[in-house]
């Protein structure tokens, strides 16, 4: 069965929180300690501002993804985040949830897509030029970290 994307909860909130802190390499980079907690969750997750989803495989929920239509600074659709949950790591899921992403992006008449790479995270860095994504500058986060951004336009037809 292909992967699909559900909406996250408050009610679900949780299994967010679980796949999260699946991932301690990926806190320890981004906030400097191993585990998140349910409120820093929710205030990452349940904002207005963007689409937060689990990417499931049958009734099993495997990752998250976060992405913002359309950041004011630049006009583009920018994906936030995209984790696989530990034990779900190296068995392509993400690869095959990017490639969900993108399509739904191309049905909605978007044709590109930015992310920002924490300068440590050499292995995300990998993974996103496997996908196509190029580098395109580097810009400082809210919290002083470098972060590279990469830019990929999708082929208008797929």
């Amino acid at each position: 069965m292909p992967l699909y994307f559900e909406d996250i909860t408050k009610e679900t909130l949780y299994i967010a929180l679980e796949i999260i802190n699946s991932n301690s390499h990926y806190n320890m980079v981004e906030n400097e300690r191993p585990q998140r907690k349910l409120a820093e969750i929710e205030e990452e997750f349940l904002n207005p501002a963007t689409k937060s989803l689990f990417i499931k495989l049958d009734d099993t929920y495997i990752g998250v993804m976060d992405y913002l239509m359309e950041n004011p600074k630049d006009q583009c659709p920018w994906l936030g985040l995209l984790m696989i949950h530990g034990d779900y790591q190296g068995y392509g899921f993400g690869t095959q949830a990017y490639a969900l992403y993108e399509s739904e992006m191309r049905k909605r008449g978007l044709f590109r897509s930015r992310i920002g790479v924490i300068k440590e995270n050499v292995k995300a860095m990998h993974f996103w030029e496997s996908l196509g994504f190029l580098y395109i500058k580097t810009a400082l986060s809210e919290n002083g970290k470098e972060i590279f951004v990469y830019e990929k336009n999708f082929p208008k037809e797929a």
